[in-house]
């Protein structure tokens, strides 16, 4: 049996998610990717949260979101972007499980998938650049980002049905146990509720913790599609739920945010 190093679960999540480089103990597995995705999440929403506020000082609100959007897509290699563009091509149209499948597996974007992207984007622009113009609305951007890869680790628990052919999906299945997601949870969740009391009180406290659940519900939604319409969840549904998260994440919290 293969002994792995304390530390290569959170390894394995910063080298699948991340550009970033790790060293050889990070690349030999997959089972702590989604354990600790939130905890990459934490670090990429840092990152892109400090890029749109430099951004909206230098320039404006609006350059500082899409600056945001476009360094945590370098981060990630657009990785959950591309999940939700072919999600969107296998879901969209009508057709069968099997062609669905083949669908998404294929390089190409489809019209779906082309015009899913769009919206996407510039939703969470818009949204983004309405929060960067609001006291401690950048703190929604880091939530955003944490959120969406809560959801993602979601997929990982026990009995969670997985598409016949993803081979990310089966290799991720049964990784993530139900008290370490409600840890999770707690955490992201309550976390953002108290960092919004800190920086704009009781109302950004509220804001930013119903902004995370409807990220989260959001994705559910997302997921009880796929499984319904595939069979179970792929790798593009895990991308397609954090990008659903994210994306109402930002539309709650910059339509309640004081």
């Amino acid at each position: 049996m293969t002994h792995r190093p304390r530390w290569a679960g959170p390894l394995e999540s910063v080298a699948l998610l991340t550009v970033v480089r790790v060293p050889a103990a990070g690349t030999t597995s997959t089972r702590g990717v989604l354990p600790w995705a939130p905890l990459v999440g934490l670090a990429l929403g840092g990152v892109a949260a400090g890029v749109g506020v430099l951004g909206a000082h230098l320039v404006s609100p609006l350059t500082g979101a899409v600056a945001a959007l476009a360094v945590l897509a370098w981060l990630t290699r657009a990785l959950h972007l591309d999940g939700l563009a072919d999600t969107a091509d296998g879901l969209g149209p009508l057709r069968g499980r099997e062609r669905a499948l083949q669908v998404m597996h294929q390089g190409d974007v489809g019209p779906f998938g082309v015009v899913t992207l769009v919206l996407a984007l510039l939703l969470q622009a818009a949204a983004g650049a309405a929060l960067l113009a609001a006291d401690g609305g950048w703190l929604a951007l880091w939530t955003a980002v944490v959120v969406a890869r809560l959801a993602m680790a979601r997929t990982g628990l026990p009995g969670t049905p997985t598409a016949e052919g993803s081979s990310l999906g089966q290799a991720v299945a049964g990784t993530v146990s139900a008290p370490w997601l409600a840890g999770w949870g707690l955490l992201v969740v309550g976390g953002a509720a108290a960092t919004g009391w800190a920086a704009g009180g009781p109302g950004t406290a509220a804001a930013l913790g119903g902004a995370a659940v409807a990220g989260l519900l959001a994705a559910e939604l997302v997921h009880a599609r796929a499984t319904a319409r595939l069979g179970g969840v792929t790798g593009d549904v895990m991308g397609a739920m954090g990008e659903a998260a994210a994306t109402v994440v930002l539309l709650v919290a910059a339509a309640s945010v004081p």
